[in-house]
């Protein structure tokens, strides 16, 4: 099969399945990780020419990311939204924004992480963002920031 034809049918029909409602039940343990990843990996060897090279090397020519990345992505995005009232929802009932942080350097909307006690509550929405880069967001270039963000960490992989 050629590229656009893959490329069409993967993204069209094999990845929806996959990241159907990623931001709600994101998957936390390795073994949960690599099983969606593996559903990509296996799919990219379809492709002519493609099949006896690893995996990375596929997604760089395929021009796609990893699902674990693209999920990472999608809560960076998901955060901006959030702290921006895009969403409709209010930030203060997931995030708690650290003053601290801003009197010092940086911007206003760095977040403060409580501490978990239990392992459950690390994988919690408000609490897996917190170690994602959140740099400074520019109101209008945020999303494309992230995206390239994103795009060249996956190529250095």
């Amino acid at each position: 099969m050629d590229k656009q034809s893959f490329l069409i049918i993967y993204k069209g029909f094999i990845r929806p399945h996959l990241e159907y409602a990623i931001q709600t039940w994101s998957p936390y343990l390795r073994r949960d990780i690599d099983c969606l990843e593996k559903v990509q990996r296996r799919a990219t060897k379809i492709v002519d020419g493609l099949r006896n090279l690893p995996y990375e090397l596929r997604l760089q020519m395929l021009k796609l990311t990893s699902l674990e990345k693209r999920r990472q992505r999608g809560d960076v995005i998901e955060v901006y939204k959030i702290l921006m009232g895009k969403e409709g929802v209010n930030p203060n009932r997931f995030f708690t924004l650290d003053k601290r942080a801003y009197n010092t350097r940086g911007h206003e909307l760095k977040l403060y992480t409580n501490r978990s006690r239990l392992d459950l509550r690390k994988n919690f929405f408000s609490q897996r963002v917190h170690g994602l880069a959140l740099e400074q967001p520019a109101r209008n270039s945020h999303q494309s920031r992230v995206g390239q963000q994103f795009q060249e960490s996956s190529s250095s992989m």
